[in-house]
């Protein structure tokens, strides 16, 4: 019971539109790096489901200082992708199926790593909130709610990226690729602003 509750609370909070789903699925439509893109996030999440459970959400939740680190260094880490995503839509874009020719496997995971570990959401909803969650189970039921979580983050960043090849039809046209950079660029930038309002 505790594995499918940390399942179900894993999906709830990891299915949302975010910077790091919207960067996964680029990737899959473009068909670049998505298995080390997909493990990464996986592996990522796992072990900040980890650290939640074994203490760390206190610590995080009670260092302003750390907080504001990450609030302002994520906002400006957004804005960054916002614009590029931006100037990608004005430009246009097209399939490009061929990964050598795209970004390095080198600076996709760096942009993950912005994705993951410079957005202060992440914390709160991995670290912070699963964490909290999860020690209502008890000593054994929350990592067995732990593990659920991680599941569902392996279920959905496997869906996401390796399901993404199959939009690749639609992105066929540089009006596609306007479409979804201009919908990426929204959505870091709404981002950026709710980071540094809050």
């Amino acid at each position: 019971m505790d594995f499918w509750s940390g399942l179900a609370t894993g999906l709830a909070l990891i299915v949302a539109i975010g910077s790091q789903n919207a960067f996964v699925l680029r990737q899959g439509i473009r068909r670049e790096h998505v298995l080390p893109i997909v493990l990464f996030c996986t592996l990522s999440d796992a072990l900040l489901i980890a650290a939640g459970i074994g203490g760390a959400g206190v610590l995080i939740r009670g260092n302003d200082t750390l907080m504001a680190l990450t609030r302002y260094g994520g906002a400006l880490f957004l804005g960054s992708y916002g614009v590029l995503a931006t100037w990608r839509a004005w430009q246009g874009g097209h399939m490009q199926l061929d990964a050598s020719r795209g970004a390095s496997l080198t600076s996709a995971l760096a942009a993950c790593f912005g994705f993951t570990f410079l957005n202060p959401h992440v914390y709160l909803d991995t670290v912070v909130l699963l964490g909290a969650i999860a020690n209502q189970h008890g000593e054994a039921g929350r990592w067995l709610f732990g593990t659920g979580a991680a599941a569902g983050s392996v279920l959905w960043f496997s869906a996401l990226g390796f399901g993404a090849r199959y939009l690749a039809p639609l992105f066929q046209t540089t009006l596609a690729w306007r479409v979804l950079d201009g919908l990426i660029a929204l959505v870091m930038g709404t981002l950026a602003l709710m980071l540094l309002r809050s």
